[in-house]
């Protein structure tokens, strides 16, 4: 595993503090980096899920603003590639790493878009602990099933699938430039994180798979919401670990097997690269665990 994509998703793990935590962390020595995907698309990285953007004469769409503290460094990265203002953001979910520059460039004039459950989630104080979120940070615009932008040249198709890594995933395609972004619906060479106490499932992480490899061809470029740029190829392994996965832990709760004797089966057995600082194997059978058996809290 790329070491820069491990520190990267090593500060990942700073979505579940609460926004006090975020604030007193140390982001000077976080860069960020854009990484060409087609003509006029890149993926961003830095700290935190991975962002997308497309530029060009119509403005700069966003996909995902990482952290509060790293804005300055997005809206500098972007403008060393277009002289544009950032004019849309999507949020491919509601969880900080993907969200927590949405104050700062909505007070900037940008127009945030997210799936009506990410309304929900950032602006009930059942969902998050800091339950004064501030107006500029909310989604303005939401849907339920999809929503496309005409924009630069490209159709920008967001589409959502059911209950995923939460319930209120959306997918970014890009149709003409053949590029994908999944959100944190697609780890890339890592173990996923299913949120089933936001609506998670694994079902619906195998569906929203299946709906981008039949939309995919050899030539797609896919963004994950963590890890490398990948192919259609990187993502049909990922979603043979899954079944593989669901299968084992399925068959062990069938069996009567407690959690700990179905970790102790070693049902990932074969992806042991695919450990990281936040999921390890012990964790990602833990939250398919919990969802099969229906325990979420």
């Amino acid at each position: 595993m790329n070491q820069l994509f491990r520190k990267i998703t090593a500060i990942a793990g700073l979505l579940f503090l609460a926004p006090a935590a975020v604030a007193q962390m140390n982001f000077d020595a976080v860069q960020i980096e854009a990484i060409p995907v087609s003509d006029n698309i890149y993926m961003l990285t830095g700290a935190g899920g991975n962002m997308g953007l497309i530029i060009g004469e119509d403005g700069a769409f966003l996909i995902d603003d990482q952290f509060a503290p790293l804005t300055d460094k997005i809206t500098a990265a972007i403008a060393e590639l277009t002289d544009q203002s950032i004019r849309f953001v999507i949020n491919t979910h509601y969880h900080g790493d993907h969200t927590g520059g949405n104050e700062n460039l909505g007070k900037a004039g940008a127009l945030i878009v997210a799936h009506d459950n990410v309304y929900k989630r950032m602006s009930a104080e059942e969902f998050m602990e800091d339950a004064d979120t501030p107006k500029e940070a909310l989604p303005v615009v939401t849907f339920t099933e999809d929503v496309t932008f005409h924009i630069n040249d490209e159709h920008v198709h967001g589409f959502h699938i059911g209950d995923a890594h939460t319930d209120g995933d959306t997918i970014i395609h890009f149709k003409n430039a053949n590029v994908v972004h999944m959100g944190d619906i697609y780890f890339s060479g890592l173990f996923p994180y299913i949120d089933v106490d936001s609506g998670g499932s694994i079902d619906g992480v195998i569906t929203a798979v299946n709906r981008v490899l039949a939309l995919s061809n050899a030539d797609t470029k896919i963004i994950p919401g963590h890890g490398p740029l990948s192919s259609m190829d990187d993502l049909k392994e990922y979603r043979s670990f899954l079944t593989k996965l669901r299968s084992k832990v399925s068959q062990l709760i069938s069996e009567g097997k407690t959690l700990e004797e179905i970790q102790e089966a070693n049902p990932t057995e074969g992806y042991e690269e695919w450990n990281w600082e936040f999921i390890s194997s012990n964790r990602i059978v833990e939250s398919v665990y919990r969802d099969l058996s229906g325990t979420v809290n």
